[in-house]
Order: structure tokens, then C-alpha cells, then sequence
């Protein structure tokens, strides 16, 4: 096996900010009327600003998920040379068929090449990761691309909400929690993409050696809490979108991404408990083991059971080794964990020797997933 160094990130955030006030002036009102749930979300999630690739002038996205891809690839630098394998992943993919990995390649105009594309919610750009992390350890592949990437503006925007009100009107007065669970992402999401090169030797002033990847989900016994494309049902099933009637299947809220948030609050700490104390009896690690701790938080509201469930899988690791830029670049998914990365490689902050741990959860049906690197 090959040692794998992660030796360039590249990140790519459509347009100028986008603060708490003016969200509502790009997404647009429901009903034309301000939201009540935005402070409340936003005083729990402490996301100051985020980016849409949404025109201001027209209201209408201005980039595919693919060509935001493509943004972050460029974004690595325009020397980085052949590549063997390119690994994305994504939650919304712009169709559902071809694949967002040949889409983005058709984007880069690269020539032939291996491309997978990984689905899933937040950790699908992690198993993206880690696909191309294997395919360099294994000598399938001598220089890979790994990607994450979110384009969920079009589906946060006014319009999309307003034909459900008019059509749903009374089970949203009869059941104002799924009011709530569906105005809630508004405030949670937006957009944006990152990438990381992977080669077979360090190379520049500052590259991270890969040393494992794992992931893990827990729908063994845990009920869906995140999803588009379906409808929960009272026995906590999905019923998905091809199997409703033809009428139906002109509905956006269907599309919709949906949040349960009281199956959310109720598991969240337990999930991120389990997971760490999972990972501790595979991987024994202890807090001098880690120099960076990057953990992708969909909301500063969860900081505390991160924090919580360190102490119990005895992993205390202190606040000031922390690294997450979720205040200043949002929640961008699948995204979140290659940008916050981006930010942290660039800063000059990270030296020979240091040890990164990267904890990504994902609500989805609580799966989790990490990296651990040192730097060379």
C-alpha cells in the first residue's frame, strides 16, 4: 500500500456574503411575509453570513452544482497535472441522471479518466474522500481529486414555498410543526464546494499524510431525519417520490429537503456520543494525538454535545484546538468539511508534525465519518 498526502485544497463560494438581515431579500418571503422561525434558527445555528449562487438582479441561480464543482477543482491551481480519478459527492445533484462525477468532468473538459460519484447527505463528500484516498493507497490511481459540494439555494427559495402554502394551507394550520420543520432548512443551508489533490509523495511547503478514514452509519437503529425526494409516514418509513400518484408528482414540497428537528435534538448527542466512543475502540487515540480538531457542525447549537461526547469516549480535546469556520461560510453539507480544511491548510497555521482529526456527522440517518492526517 501507498502512502497517500493530501498536497492542495481548493474551495469556491458563489458571490458576496450573504448576512443574517438580507437572507429574505435573496431567498424571498413565503406568503410575502417575513419568516418568525429565522431569528430563532439563526440564534441557535451562529451562521453570520453564507453564500447562494443565486443573480440578485434576476432571482435566479446562476451556476449548476456541477460548474461550482468545477469552481473548486479550478481552485486548486491550474499546474496540477494529470489526474487519474475524480471522486465527488453531493446531496443535490442538478438531475438525477448522468451522475454528478461525469457532469463535473464534462465541466473540466479533462481527458478520460476514472469518475464516482458518491451520494448521501453530509458525509457523501467524505466517502468521496475516501474512494479516491484508496484508489492512490491501492496504486490504482497516482493523482486524485476529491470533492464536496452543495447547491441548495434553489430549492430554500420563496416560490418553491409559497405553491405548498397555497396547496397545503390546512394541514399547515392543523400541523404548524411541519410549517416549522420546513422553514427551518431555509435558515441552515447554502451553497458552495471544495476539492482536495491526493499523490503518492508530499510535495510544497505543506502537505497532510492521510493516515485513515472511517465511516460508519447508524441506521440500524435509528429512524430517517433528513430527506428530500419523500414523504415520512406515521411509522417513520419514507414513501419516495416515484411511488406517488401522478398528480401528485408535480408537488414541490415532495422535492423539498426536510428536517425532522425534534428526532434530530432528541438523538444528536447520543449519535455523536456512539460514533466517538466507536471510533476510540478501533483507533485508540489520545488528546496530544490531536494538534487540529475539525468538526463539521450543522449548527453552533450542537457544539456542546460534540463536546460532551469527547469527554465520554475520553477524547477530551480542548476548545482552543478546535477549527470551524461555520459562522463566516455557513452550512454547506457535504461541502462544509473541504472548506473549512481549505481555510485552515492556507492560514500558515498548521506545522510539521501537527495531527488533524476531522469528524463529520450527518443527520440523514446519523451516520458519521473521520479523517485523521498529520502534516509533512
Amino acid at each position: 500500500m501507498n502512502e497517500v498526502f493530501l498536497t492542495r485544497t481548493g474551495a469556491f463560494l458563489p458571490f458576496a456574503p450573504v448576512g443574517n438581515e438580507e437572507i429574505e431579500e435573496v431567498l424571498g418571503q413565503v406568503g410575502g411575509k417575513a419568516s418568525r422561525a429565522r431569528r430563532l434558527v439563526l440564534r441557535s445555528n451562529g451562521i453570520q453570513s453564507r453564500h447562494y449562487a443565486i443573480d440578485r438582479a434576476t432571482g435566479l441561480p446562476a451556476m449548476s452544482n456541477a460548474q461550482l464543482t468545477a469552481a473548486a477543482i479550478r481552485a486548486l491551481g491550474p499546474d496540477i497535472g494529470d489526474i487519474d480519478c475524480l471522486a465527488t459527492g453531493t446531496s443535490l445533484p442538478d438531475q438525477l441522471m448522468p451522475n454528478h462525477a461525469v457532469m463535473v468532468h464534462g465541466e473540466l473538459g479533462w481527458p478520460a479518466l476514472e469518475v464516482v460519484s458518491c451520494a448521501g447527505i453530509c458525509l457523501a463528500g467524505t466517502a468521496a474522500l475516501k474512494h479516491a484516498w484508496l484508489s492512490v493507497r491501492a496504486g490504482d490511481a497516482r493523482r486524485a481529486v476529491a470533492t464536496g459540494s452543495e447547491l441548495a439555494s434553489p430549492i430554500l427559495m420563496a416560490r418553491n414555498f409559497d405553491a405548498e402554502v397555497e396547496h397545503k394551507v390546512k394541514e399547515l394550520e392543523t400541523r404548524p410543526e411541519i410549517a416549522f420543520e420546513k422553514d427551518f432548512l431555509r435558515w441552515m443551508l447554502s451553497d458552495g464546494a471544495g476539492a482536495v489533490l491526493l499523490e503518492r509523495e508530499p510535495r510544497g511547503p505543506l502537505s497532510l499524510r492521510i493516515d485513515w478514514i472511517e465511516l460508519s452509519s447508524a441506521a440500524h437503529r435509528l429512524p430517517v431525519c433528513m430527506y428530500a425526494g419523500a414523504e415520512k409516514n406515521a411509522d417513520e418509513s419514507l414513501t419516495g417520490w416515484l411511488s406517488f400518484e401522478a398528480r401528485d408528482r408535480h408537488d414541490l414540497s415532495v422535492m423539498a429537503v426536510k428536517q425532522d428537528v425534534r428526532l434530530l435534538n432528541d438523538n444528536i448527542a447520543r449519535a455523536m456520543r456512539d460514533s466517538l466512543e466507536m471510533l476510540m475502540q478501533k483507533r485508540p487515540l489520545k488528546v496530544d494525538d490531536v494538534d487540529w480538531f475539525l468538526p463539521h457542525l450543522s449548527s453552533q447549537y450542537f457544539a456542546q454535545a460534540a463536546v460532551d461526547g469527547l469527554a465520554h469516549a475520553g477524547l477530551p480535546i480542548p476548545r482552543e484546538r478546535w477549527f470551524t469556520n461555520l459562522a463566516s461560510k455557513g452550512n454547506t453539507g457535504s461541502a462544509s468539511p473541504y472548506i473549512m480544511l481549505d481555510e485552515l491548510f492556507r492560514s500558515g497555521r498548521i506545522e510539521r508534525g501537527h495531527k488533524l482529526l476531522m469528524f463529520v456527522p450527518e443527520s440523514g440517518r446519523f451516520s458519521s465519518g473521520f479523517v485523521y492526517m498529520e502534516a509533512v
